[in-house]
């Protein structure tokens, strides 16, 4: 052990049942050995030798998933320090996410990206996407080809798209980007709409972004402009019919979404701010941000325009556009933009999944899009995304079966990142030192 409860030798889960993500199954009484950060072996209970150096973990009644992804993350910056950093890692890690995709990056990140892979830093798997691309830092078509290049030069692992782009700077990025060989993510610009966007090939489209204002038709007249958060202020005008054309066309285009309902949820509803503030995970973050979230929340709800019965269609709209892109087949990812309003590392995970049973997939399902569904996405199935012998050992050990309820995603006993065991104890032990650096 390098610190109490953190292992990084080779270790077997011993009578576990499996849930390897290869079909809808529970495999019980099953041996599963890690050896070198990867799962080496597979087989019922007691039908091969383990070596008495090998540390055992007791399984019985336990049940073993693959890590979890989450797709829109943000990581800080280290400036002085990188305390900071390696707490809002911890913070991912304490609840099963082994991989995580950096939605605004820096080129910092390159360098936390290569720690992490090297285990000089612990914390989840890291894609990071470059510097923000939007209406402000890429105004002209030369800024695109520049700006694109030089990302994809650097050594990021995507763009991230953010508003305000015009559409011919938007095209020079999707230009620039498939000739230089870097894939691009994130916002729909309002001058860029969704059925372009779905049309010029995005990677992923987060937070349905473009999706509402997509239902409005274009016999309303509406100004674009006036669409509010991710068109909250189109909910009375969008028209429910066109959910399932725009779900086959984002089928048909090959491109992935992920939902980052927890977000909107958690913003838009008529749940008080002071509420949200008091929830358990609120403790791991720091009071100042909980009070600017507060802040933020009070300020949409006091719009002019808000009001509850909008917010309920609003959330309703979303999660049939949801439950229409996975009848379509169509990609899905989970994300949830954490750390953002109410939406703590980790933690919001954890709410994304019950806010995607609640939009009409089963648990499995749901699971699909934290485990298989990123490995294909990454086009890493070769690494990660299933419990399966030559994979990366990124695991969780559960006390429930979350295939019955995916609450019982919560009910960790501990969790395992490319070999290295986190036992329940030490994270708890890691928590605490983090909300008790905050209760100060």
């Amino acid at each position: 052990m390098n610190e109490a409860g953190k292992i990084d030798q080779d270790l077997a889960f011993i009578d576990v049942s499996v849930i390897a993500m290869e079909a809808e199954i529970v495999l019980e009484h099953q041996d599963v050995l890690i050896t070198d950060g990867r799962i080496s072996k597979i087989a019922a209970h007691q039908s091969f030798s383990i070596e008495e150096n090998v540390t055992r973990i007791d399984g019985k009644g336990k049940f073993l998933t693959p890590g979890l992804a989450e797709l829109h993350a943000h990581i800080p910056v280290a400036n002085e320090n990188d305390e900071l950093v390696k707490e809002t890692l911890f913070l991912y890690l304490s609840n099963g996410i082994t991989t995580i995709r950096g939605m605004l990056g820096d080129p910092y990140h390159l360098k936390l990206r290569k720690e992490v892979e090297n285990g000089d830093v612990l914390g989840p798997r890291i894609y990071t996407s470059g510097p923000s691309l939007n209406g402000n830092t890429v105004q002209t078509v030369e800024e695109a080809v520049k700006k694109v290049t030089d990302q994809k030069n650097a050594g990021y692992d995507f763009l991230k798209l953010h508003p305000g782009l015009k559409r011919n700077v938007f095209d020079a990025i999707v230009e620039t980007a498939n000739k230089v060989g870097i894939k691009f993510a994130g916002h729909v610009s309002i001058d860029v709409g969704i059925q372009h966007a779905l049309e010029s090939g995005y990677w992923s489209i987060d937070h349905l972004d473009g999706y509402v204002e997509g239902l409005v038709p274009q016999s309303v007249n509406v100004n674009p402009n006036d669409n509010g958060f991710f068109g909250f202020n189109f909910t009375t005008i969008a028209d429910q019919t066109k959910i399932d054309d725009l779900a086959q066309k984002t089928k048909a285009a090959g491109v992935w979404v992920v939902p980052t309902e927890s977000l909107l949820e958690r913003f838009t509803s008529a749940i008080p701010p002071g509420t949200l503030a008091q929830q358990g995970e609120m403790k791991y973050m720091n009071p100042g941000t909980i009070r600017d979230w507060v802040s933020r929340k009070e300020q949409f709800l006091m719009a002019k325009n808000y009001n509850q019965e909008m917010s309920v269609e609003f959330l309703k709209i979303r999660k049939q556009l949801i439950k229409s892109l996975h009848d379509h087949s169509a990609g899905l990812l989970l994300g949830s933009d954490a750390p953002q309003i109410f939406n703590v590392p980790g933690f919001s995970i954890q709410h994304e999944m019950g806010y995607m049973v609640e939009a009409g997939l089963s648990p499995f399902e749901t699971l699909k899009m934290g485990t298989t569904n990123p490995a294909e996405f990454f086009e890493a199935t070769h690494q990660f995304g299933k419990i399966k012998e030559g994979l990366a050992a990124d695991l969780i050990l559960l006390s429930e079966n979350p295939l019955d309820d995916i609450g019982n995603m919560r009910e960790i006993e501990g969790v395992m990142v490319r070999g290295k065991w986190l036992t329940k104890a030490f994270i708890k032990e890691q928590l605490d030192a983090i909300a008790n650096k905050y209760s100060q």
